[in-house]
């Protein structure tokens, strides 16, 4: 049906505002983009159904850079380019299952290569520990320079985040994770050159800028070009890399380290963190920069060349380029984000935040040797059951990847929170009395590896996500710079005093601690928390600005 010179694909009632009529519609600044690009597939709509084009010339005087080429065959007039005729055309005849499928292609791969940030952030946080083992030959380091070797990675990541927010904001997503990527190639040639203590708590300190950096701005760059039915397992991908990461860092330490003890190449462990920052450094060269951030920039034409590349359609493109415009245009300032209207969405991030690291997440992983130890495994069994540990966060990352867009972000942590505080009960009273013996050794593994199942699965899947969805996008970079500033301050918190605890309590009472924290958590999802599954980020902006950010459920 042709209204006014225009397609329409609906009901007109069911329209968002800049799709309706010239003379129905919202007028506001905002949807002018999204008005031109309609008016022009109308014009060429109503032309070719009266008489046809006629082609006479071939120009091209599109601005330089922005993505939309002019070439193409004009009209009499010369006013209509033929990329016009085929926006029409895709306009009237929306399903095209061959450009949905390139679409939904070009999307992964985005958020494929974007996510190796995320593998060298669990990489270069894991490595460290096998590499410790074998330093001491080369470089005299103490008790106390190890520590320092290890905490100073999570010491920059506290830096990393907080820088991240601003400069993302100011130069880009996409240039932000480049400059990421070049700090993870120099911090590990310099990690596998280090000749002393001082130099390799430098360098740590360094690959920490760009740990915490990336925990800031790839769930940003991925959700805001996602389309939002995908948006949760496209962002886990991010969360996926990273356990992935740990996990190969474990192999790649037992494998150089030597069955006997006598290899130990610690160098060339640090030097095999290169490969994938070159990957991802060459990767992002070719990849767009996110749509939102260019029309936060004035720049919607070349964001509506991007969402043409990635959405199954030009007027779904066009649509969602007017509900972005729409939004209102404010100062991205600290002060907005911590205004009494932004602070529903700055509790839920950084309170997910600081639960995934109370909750012992990490903390079960640091001390699972020490554990399994305790419950009387041998070397050789430690190590195997270590490694499933490591196999089940990637396979529960997974699930939780796969749930995120079907059961959404809230109803998953609701579900499976509570069975991670019983998968730490049963941890903790295998302990009760003493070291577990008999059949409590695998009640205790059995109970950790459900803890991880649930927790790991959920909370953990799900704190990126949330993250990179609530905020404005006038301060998202700045916002999402607090949930990665929450995260790293209480994974430091927790890597502190958890053996404190644990010798003060015992490891059983100090596993009920972390089982009621996990209640603790749920109790905050219930009430603190909104559903974002399948809503875009401009209706979740809508929501926090008029009051029902809560009332998503």
């Amino acid at each position: 049906m042709i209204l006014r010179g225009r397609p329409v694909l609906a009901d007109t009632r069911t329209l968002p505002a800049c799709e309706l009529p010239q003379d129905t519609r919202d007028r506001r600044p905002g949807c002018q983009t999204a008005h031109a690009v309609w008016a022009k597939a109308g014009a060429v709509a109503s032309t070719n159904r009266h008489a046809g084009p006629k082609p006479v010339q071939k120009r091209s005087d599109g601005p330089a850079g922005d993505g939309l080429s002019r070439s193409g065959r004009y009209t009499e007039d010369g006013s209509q380019p033929e990329a016009t005729d085929q926006m029409a055309l895709s306009a009237t005849h929306p399903d095209d299952p061959g450009r949905t499928r390139r679409a939904s292609l070009t999307v992964l791969i985005i958020a494929a290569v974007s996510a190796l940030g995320g593998l060298l952030f669990g990489y270069d946080t894991g490595i460290i520990s096998a590499a410790l083992l074998f330093i001491t030959r080369d470089i005299p380091v103490d008790t106390f320079g190890k520590e320092l070797v290890t905490s100073a990675i999570v010491a920059g990541a506290l830096v990393g985040c907080l820088v991240a927010g601003p400069v993302s904001d100011r130069v880009g997503r996409r240039p932000t994770i480049l400059i990421a990527a070049v700090i993870f190639i120099i911090g590990s040639i310099a990690s596998a050159t280090s000749h002393s203590a001082t130099m390799l708590i430098a360098v740590r300190l360094l690959l920490g800028l760009a740990v915490g950096g990336t925990s800031q701005i790839i769930p940003v760059y991925i959700a805001e070009l996602a389309p939002a039915a995908r948006r949760g397992s496209l962002v886990l991908l991010f969360q996926l890399a990273i356990v992935v990461g740990i996990l190969v860092s474990t192999i790649i330490g037992w494998a150089l380290g030597g069955s006997d003890g006598s290899g130990g190449n610690w160098r060339l462990m640090f030097l095999l963190g290169t490969v994938p920052a070159a990957i991802l450094f060459l990767g992002m060269l070719f990849l767009p920069e996110s749509p939102r951030y260019l029309v936060l920039r004035g720049q919607s034409e070349r964001a509506l060349a991007i969402l043409r590349r990635v959405r199954p359609s030009d007027a779904v493109a066009a649509e969602e380029l007017g509900a972005v415009e729409a939004q209102p245009r404010e100062n991205g300032s600290w002060k907005l984000l911590f205004s009494r209207r932004v602070r529903p969405a700055l509790i839920a991030g950084t309170g997910i935040g600081m639960f995934c690291q109370i909750t012992g997440t990490n903390a079960t992983i640091y001390y699972a040797p020490s554990v399994l130890a305790s419950a009387g495994f041998g070397a050789d069994e430690a190590l195997q059951t270590q490694l499933l540990v490591g196999v089940t966060i990637v396979v529960a990352t997974a699930f939780g990847l796969w749930a995120v867009d079907r059961w959404g972000r809230r109803t998953l942590m609701l579900r499976f929170l509570l069975l991670a505080a019983l998968g730490l009960v049963l941890l903790g009273g295998s302990f009760i009395g003493g070291n577990p013996t008999g059949i409590g050794r695998y009640t205790a593994v059995a109970g950790l590896i459900a803890y991880e199942i649930f927790n790991v699965g959920s909370i953990s899947a799900s704190i990126w996500l949330v993250g990179a969805e609530v905020f404005p996008l006038a301060i998202r970079g700045k916002g999402m710079s607090m949930v990665a500033l929450s995260h790293w301050t209480f994974d430091l918190v927790v890597s502190l005093f958890t053996l404190t605890m644990v010798q003060a309590l015992g490891a059983g009472y100090a596993f009920f601690v972390f089982a009621a924290i996990n209640v603790l958590a749920w109790v905050f999802v219930l009430r603190a928390v909104p559903e974002t599954k399948g809503r875009s980020l401009e209706e979740i902006e809508q929501r926090l600005g008029d009051g029902t950010f809560l009332a998503m459920r």
